[in-house]
């Protein structure tokens, strides 16, 4: 691929031209809400950075975890269990509100203390050990903890604890000075931030326009518009570059990258992608109760030979849930998952197998980079060890449904650590638990709460160890690879995915974007 031209070099071009470049993006989906603290979605993860600010930033070029101020200048703990936060001075929302601490308190509390629904899904796979934030004064917070909390900077940068104007939010629907769900449901058609770039237009599904927040309390915005436009075929994607209706297009899969390089006015940055490809299935369907015929199914699966024709070799198989990223808790000598199909036969007659249908829920249209392609080589592996598949397309989400017995997911990291990841999906109560196609038990309780609450290395090892162990014998997923994506621009536009961000995001900030000249 070709390099980025060196930031010396930008600068002497045109400098400050870029301030006035609108940007056109065509992606390959577009979220049907707006909202941090609710969304957890890949679609969705794109569109927040832009607009919203967490108290805590970080350096997003690096993995490693290097903690920056952001909407608190400075914070400390005062006692094991609280943290407190100076807040900055004169930053403004979108709609020209001031934020103070009320509105932290509230954006924080909306989510630790959740009553919305959708934010107590949030609350409980990822913030259940935040017990609320309170105010000291108009520039000073103060956030409790049930227990000591390892993680207080990491979980303060996520996007669920991105900071909303409180009075904005009551006045949307009913009494101003009430909060009501429909306010929350107000809200995500249209968002208000801190960010440098402020929501002017959203059409849920359709299309998100961005202009520059003149009173961004940063670094100002390089972009005066961008423009993000559904486009769900690659190839119109693509056509869109080349005709000039788009400079960036989303979700280009690996055998496009030769086409991109073949031609002049384009070009592709890719990254191995923070996050999974799964297989999801549904422990509790009564022809999936036995484990046994889950471990076939996965062992049926040449993960190599899926990463070689779809990915050109380019993603990454995983013995087991982990990624370098994890750092020390990384954890490759771990075989949790592998392909053996004489293995599968072997517990397919066992548990007495005796070839009933095996559905396969298909998000449709396509959600996943090549999930259709993948779907239908599994079904070709589960056939030749004697299993019965068939794909079902569904335009909606199926894995609440009592009914799905196999379906397409992702695991993301949310953030540098196997909580992040893992346990973000799986923690007790969690996302799969709470929506019945999976169960934990207190064995399976216990290891989990010395993995998320362990002050040694080797003793969270230890425990994600014994979770794994758990997930071989009685799997209740299979990660299928670790996907490589690129996205497609225009040769003037010099941007690439940050490895610090969460999965897909866009990043338009100072210092992401810039363009180059003939």
């Amino acid at each position: 691929m070709k390099p980025l031209m060196n930031a010396t070099a930008l600068a002497t071009i045109l400098a400050g031209a870029a301030s006035a470049q609108d940007l056109t993006v065509a992606a390959g989906n577009m979220s049907n809400y707006l909202d941090p603290g609710r969304d957890h979605s890949n679609v969705g993860s794109q569109f927040y950075y832009n607009s919203f600010d967490p108290l805590i930033h970080k350096d997003y070029s690096q993995t490693e975890q290097e903690f920056l101020p952001g909407l608190a200048t400075e914070w400390k703990l005062i006692s094991p269990t609280t943290m407190e936060l100076k807040l900055r001075e004169g930053v403004k929302f979108h709609n020209g509100d001031t934020m103070t601490a009320d509105d932290v308190v509230f954006s924080l509390n909306r989510m630790f203390q959740a009553t919305f629904p959708p934010y107590q899904v949030r609350m409980r796979d990822r913030l259940a050990n935040f017990d609320g934030a309170e105010k000291v004064d108009d520039l000073t917070v103060r956030i409790h903890t049930k227990r000591e909390e390892p993680l207080w900077e990491t979980l303060l940068n996520l996007q669920q604890t991105f900071i909303l104007p409180e009075a904005y939010v009551k006045s949307l629907t009913g009494d101003p000075d009430t909060l009501e769900h429909d306010d929350f449901e107000a809200f995500s058609m249209a968002p208000v931030g801190t960010g440098p770039y402020f929501v002017a237009e959203f059409v849920p599904g359709q299309r998100l326009v961005w202009e520059r927040h003149d009173d961004f309390w940063g670094e100002a915005a390089p972009l005066e518009k961008v423009t993000v436009v559904h486009v769900p075929e690659t190839a119109s994607r693509l056509t869109a570059l080349r005709t000039g209706e788009a400079q960036i297009a989303t979700n280009i899969a690996p055998d496009q990258l030769s086409l991109i390089e073949a031609d002049a006015s384009l070009k592709a940055e890719g990254m191995l992608t923070p996050l999974f490809h799964v297989n999801i299935f549904n422990v509790n369907h009564p022809n999936l109760q036995d484990p046994r015929i889950r471990r076939a199914m996965t062992l049926a699966i040449d993960r190599d030979l899926l990463n070689e024709a779809l990915w050109l070799g380019m993603a990454h198989v995983p013995s087991s849930h982990t990624m370098e990223e994890f750092g020390d808790l990384y954890m490759p000598e771990l075989e949790t998952f592998r392909f053996d199909p004489e293995e599968a036969r072997r517990l397919l007659d066992e548990a007495g197998y005796d070839g009933f249908e095996i559905t396969y829920d298909l998000h449709s249209p396509s959600y996943y980079t090549n999930d259709a392609l993948a779907a239908q080589a599994i079904m070709e592996m589960w056939a030749a060890v004697g299993i019965n598949g068939r794909i079902q397309a569904q335009p909606a989400w199926t894995g609440n449904s009592p009914d799905m017995m196999v379906r397409t997911w992702s695991n993301p990291m949310y953030f540098a650590d196997p909580f992040g990841s893992f346990g973000v999906m799986w923690a007790p109560n969690g996302p799969s638990e709470s929506e019945g196609r999976f169960n934990t038990d207190e064995a399976y309780a216990e290891a989990w709460e010395r993995f998320r609450f362990g002050t040694t290395t080797d003793g969270r090892r230890e425990a994600y160890a014994e979770l794994m162990a758990r997930f071989e014998e009685n799997p209740p997923m299979l990660p299928l690879y670790r996907p490589y994506e690129a996205w497609a621009m225009t040769a003037d536009v010099n941007w690439a995915p940050q490895a610090g961000h969460i999965p897909y995001v866009l990043d338009f900030r100072a210092g992401s974007i810039s363009f180059a000249t003939n």
